[in-house]
């Protein structure tokens, strides 16, 4: 595929080839250090960003590139030029986008139009990065993920779907705990249903995060207010998301081994008290960490066909 927009957009076998290649650059950050010798990585960012920014700026620096991290009010997007046109010009200089922005069908139009790969670094809808680095650190932790549940408690956003995506994709079974007017997109759910139907693994929505708790092998959790979210809104989602606080007695329900995971910025006391967030069987900040060598995979994989003179293995 040419671009990653989505997590559903991948298959059980892309899934398992990004797991390979994110272990080979986390164990060896340089073992491509000239891959994108002489090349610029665009990174459009809308939204403010820390882990997501710096991360694939590491990335693609690791690689043998320059990456170059632009706002929409350095474009002509800003005075009127269309998204298309935007993707056009873009794709003559560089050798890939990736953009964190808002609407996933403006995301969807931009990567119609540029010639080059195009990365979705976060929309309203879909976190694919952070899918694969949450499920990159799994496999870190477990090893072999047969047999294992996720259990996700929170508000249905972006993060809970594409995490639901690559979970189906790799067999692992994942519960998503949300209240009931925050639940996950529809259609992103039901996108992660029809992958776990061909993998044998399981989806599941409740309203209960103690049920979805009790068992699990590891433990999610997200801000309740995210960026794509009105700011008026954050009294109500308090009151609905109380007891979704993910705290020691929420962790006692799961495995003895089961770990938190918290795809940052975490608000402390909020969805996560600090006794979990800092606890032994916290691997937030290693999450964290794997996000360059899962940047570094994607940009590998997309780019490995399209780069002339690029090798095509290991």
């Amino acid at each position: 595929m040419k671009d990653l927009l989505t997590t559903a957009d991948l298959t059980p076998d892309d899934v398992r080839e990004l797991m390979r290649l994110a272990a080979l650059f986390a164990e060896d950050p340089d073992h491509h250090p000239a891959f994108l010798h002489n090349q610029v990585v665009a990174l459009y960012f809308t939204r403010p960003s820390t882990r997501t920014r710096v991360s694939t700026e590491a990335a693609v620096a690791r690689l043998g590139g320059t990456p170059l991290t632009i706002s929409p009010g350095e474009l002509q997007l800003s005075r009127g030029e269309s998204l298309e046109d935007t993707a056009r010009v873009l794709s003559g200089y560089v050798a890939a986008i990736v953009v964190r922005g808002s609407s996933d069908e403006q995301l969807a139009q931009f990567a119609d139009a540029a010639t080059v790969p195009v990365v979705n670094a976060l929309t309203n809808g879909q976190h694919p990065l952070q899918s694969l680095t949450d499920l990159f650190t799994l496999h870190q932790v477990f090893s072999d993920l047969r047999g294992r549940r996720v259990a996700y408690v929170g508000a249905g956003n972006n993060v809970a779907v594409s995490l639901a995506q690559a979970a189906a994709l790799s067999g692992v079974d994942i519960t998503l705990a949300t209240p009931e007017n925050y639940p996950p997109d529809p259609l992103e759910l039901m996108a992660a249903e029809k992958i776990a139907a061909m993998t044998g693994s399981a989806v599941e929505l409740v309203n209960d995060p103690r049920a979805a708790a009790r068992g699990a092998s590891a433990v999610y959790t997200d801000v309740w207010l995210s960026m794509g979210d009105a700011p008026e809104e954050a009294g109500a989602r308090r009151a609905a998301l109380s007891a979704f606080r993910v705290d020691a007695d929420l962790m006692a329900l799961a495995r003895p081994e089961a770990v938190f995971l918290h795809c940052l910025p975490a608000h402390r006391g909020i969805e996560v008290t600090d006794e979990v967030m800092d606890g032994p069987n916290s691997v937030v900040f290693r999450q964290a960490a794997n996000r360059r060598p899962v940047a570094q995979a994607v940009l590998y994989a997309l780019l490995c066909r399209t780069l002339r003179g690029a090798e095509r293995g290991w």
